[in-house]
C-alpha cells in the first residue's frame, strides 16, 4: 500500500515507518521540522514538511501522496512542542496535542474524504485512564474516564473526539498504553534518577504499558487488515504503580522512589497525578490479540524496562 504517516518523525513514527517499509509498503511521512526530512528518508520513506493545523497544507500533502491509507501519529508531547512535562497543569502542557487530536484529526479526515482514501488509523491512549468505577482492567467496551473538573479534562475530551470521528468514518483507533522505548520515557527516567517521581499514597492505581515496537507492529496489522473500531494496544501485565515504578527505578539504576501522602501530592502535583497513582484503571489487550492476530514482543513491562535500561 501507499501509506501516509502524519507524525512520522515522532518517537513512535520512527519505529512504525521502518516496519511498514520492511513489509513492502510505500511510505510518505510528515514532520513539522525540515531538518528531520533527511532522517525520514534514511528510514526508507518520502519526507514531507506539513503543518497539520493548516487545512490547505494537509489537503495538498495528502493529495500529492495519493495514499491508500492514512496513519495519524501526531502529538505535541515533545519538549520542542509542549515544553517540560507538567501534569499539574495538564491542560496547558497538552494544548499542542489537544489541537492535533481535534483540528489535526479533522483536517486529515477531510483530506482523506476529498481524495478518496479508503482507510484511516489514528493514535489513541489507554494507560491509566479507564473508567474509575468497577474493576481495575478495562476492555474496549468500557468508557474512558474523562476526569471532569480536573486539568486532564480537555485532553481526555480530545481523545474522545478522535475515537468518535475516526470510528464514525470507518477507521481504527489504536489506544496505546504508556509508551516506552528509545526516546519515549527519557523525562520520566530523569525524574526517577533525581528521586522526583514519588509513589503517591499506597500506589494502588493501575497502568498499562507498551513498547514502541509493539505499538508499531499492531498498527501495521490494523492497516494491512483494514481494521475498524477501537483496539487497546497494551502488554499482558497491567500493574499498579507500587509495582512498576520501583522496578523502573531499579532498572534505571536509581534509588527506590520516595512515598508521599495523598494530601501532599494533591498540593504539589495536582489532582490528576493523585488519580493516576491511586485510582488509575488499566486495559486488556484481548481484542487486539483475537481480531488482529497480534502478539507483543514484550509481553511484560518487566522484560521491556530491563532490556531498555540495563
Amino acid at each position: 500500500m501507499r501509506v501516509f504517516v502524519a507524525g512520522g518523525a515522532g518517537v513512535l513514527g520512527q519505529r512504525l515507518v521502518p516496519q511498514l517499509v520492511a513489509r513492502g509498503h510505500q511510505v510518505t511521512a510528515t514532520t513539522t521540522n525540515a531538518a528531520k526530512v533527511g532522517a525520514i528518508e534514511r528510514l526508507g520513506a518520502d519526507g514531507v514538511v506539513m503543518d497539520a493545523l493548516d487545512a490547505a497544507a494537509v489537503g495538498e500533502a495528502v493529495a500529492k501522496a495519493q495514499p491508500d491509507a492514512i496513519v495519524h501519529q501526531m502529538t505535541g508531547l515533545s519538549r520542542t512542542h509542549g515544553g517540560k512535562p507538567d501534569l499539574k497543569h495538564f491542560d496547558r502542557w497538552s494544548r499542542p496535542t489537544i489541537r492535533l487530536r481535534t483540528e489535526g484529526t479533522d483536517h486529515l479526515l477531510a483530506a482523506a474524504q476529498a481524495t478518496g482514501v479508503p482507510h484511516f488509523v489514528a493514535q489513541g491512549y489507554a494507560n491509566w485512564n479507564g473508567q474509575r468505577s468497577g474493576g481495575w482492567v478495562k476492555t474496549e467496551q468500557d468508557p474512558l474516564e474523562l476526569h471532569e473538573g480536573t486539568a486532564a479534562y480537555t485532553g481526555m475530551m480530545a481523545l474522545k473526539h478522535v475515537e468518535d470521528v475516526v470510528v464514525g468514518a470507518g477507521g481504527a483507533v489504536m489506544r496505546y498504553g504508556g509508551l516506552y522505548g528509545p526516546g519515549a520515557t527519557d523525562d520520566q527516567v530523569e525524574l526517577i534518577r533525581k528521586r522526583q517521581f514519588p509513589l503517591v499514597g499506597q500506589g494502588t492505581g493501575y497502568a498499562s504499558w507498551i513498547h514502541l515496537d509493539d505499538a508499531a507492529s499492531a498498527t501495521v496489522l490494523a492497516l494491512e487488515q483494514h481494521a475498524t473500531g477501537v483496539f487497546n494496544i497494551v502488554d499482558d501485565e497491567p500493574a499498579p504503580a507500587n509495582q512498576w515504578l520501583p522496578y523502573l527505578a531499579e532498572c534505571a539504576g536509581a534509588k527506590p522512589p520516595m512515598r508521599i501522602p495523598v494530601w501532599l501530592a494533591r498540593l504539589l502535583a495536582g489532582e490528576v497525578v493523585v488519580r493516576m497513582m491511586t485510582e488509575g484503571r488499566a486495559f486488556s489487550n484481548a481484542k487486539a490479540k483475537r481480531e488482529l492476530g497480534w502478539e507483543p514482543r514484550y509481553p511484560s513491562w518487566r522484560l521491556g524496562f530491563k532490556e531498555e535500561l540495563t
